[in-house]
């Protein structure tokens, strides 16, 4: 992997998914990420996470880079596209098998519901031409962290989680390994981004010790949900933000991660307004979690 020198005092950054266009809840970690790095005196990058061709909507990464461009939020490198960076995850996945840490699995989800969908060895009748790689959990292994909002968070991976997908079968990369290569080899200090992902960190974790990798600072902001406790990508009455007109939905983000709306009020100006944003924001302000009053101001937007 690339090593810069000097890495930088904080590096942060946003990593979408072009499964639709930028939502509330995508705004909402673009923006909390982008105060938190900018706030720190550090870089902010932006990644595609395009490695599920599957679940991809042509167009949808480039609909994204626009919209981020339209609310100002501007990365200090060129993006990265996780498509072009296979390589990358070979050579890691390459590391684990020569250590043993990694495993060729056939078992599909149908014969590990069984096993309550925790793989804690092979149940597969058959063999598979194609199968899986996992990494291997030991029995016992927990793993613990400290979260810059949601606090103190535990997992026992062996019995939550089990042997995890490192490759699929169809031969597309896990995100838990992409996420992990990518993050180290970009240097990212910060991981900024939504609750939803915060009981995977573990597994990131657990994959940087296996990896030698330095582990980053994590911190999870709260979803945007509906009316019933579900994220608003989830919602049947979802709709994606309007690039055209951004300060709206700038200033909603805003009120949602905990601000005080005041000095963003007369704003005219994208510029105008993150430069207050910036000199009023307060990180002791951040909630962990939002109640559906708060969400309710995006009503008609999914995260």
């Amino acid at each position: 992997m690339t090593r810069v020198a000097h890495p930088p005092p904080y590096r942060g950054r946003f990593a979408p998914s072009p499964t639709g266009p930028l939502h509330a809840g995508s705004l909402l970690a673009a923006l909390g990420s982008w105060l938190l790095a900018r706030a720190a005196g550090g870089e902010w990058l932006v990644r595609v996470e395009d490695l599920d061709p599957p679940r991809e909507v042509p167009g949808a990464a480039d609909a994204q880079l626009a919209a981020l461009s339209a609310f100002g939020l501007l990365p200090d490198q060129p993006p990265v596209r996780q498509s072009a960076r296979h390589a990358l995850y070979h050579a890691a996945l390459e590391r684990l098998r020569a250590s043993g840490a990694a495993f060729s699995c056939p078992c599909s989800r149908s014969e590990l519901a069984a096993q309550h969908g925790v793989h804690r060895h092979c149940v597969a009748a058959t063999p598979r031409p194609h199968p899986a790689w996992r990494l291997r959990v030991a029995d016992g292994t927990t793993v613990a962290f400290d979260d810059g909002l949601q606090g103190r968070f535990e997992q026992d991976v062996a019995r939550e989680v089990g042997d995890f997908v490192l490759l699929r079968a169809d031969g597309c990369w896990a995100y838990q390994l992409a996420v992990v290569v990518d993050d180290a080899e970009q240097d990212i200090t910060d991981v900024v981004r939504g609750n939803d992902l915060l009981d995977s960190t573990p597994r990131q974790i657990l994959l940087q010790r296996t990896l030698g990798l330095p582990t980053p600072r994590y911190l999870h902001l709260p979803l945007v949900l509906d009316e019933t406790g579900q994220k608003l990508s989830k919602s049947s009455a979802a709709q994606p933000v309007d690039p055209a007109d951004p300060l709206p939905a700038l200033r909603r983000a805003w009120a949602q991660l905990g601000q005080d709306p005041a000095p963003l009020r007369d704003a005219g100006t994208v510029d105008t307004l993150l430069r207050r944003a910036l000199a009023h924001f307060d990180r002791t302000r951040l909630p962990a979690r939002l109640h559906f009053q708060e969400a309710s101001t995006t009503t008609g937007v999914d995260h």
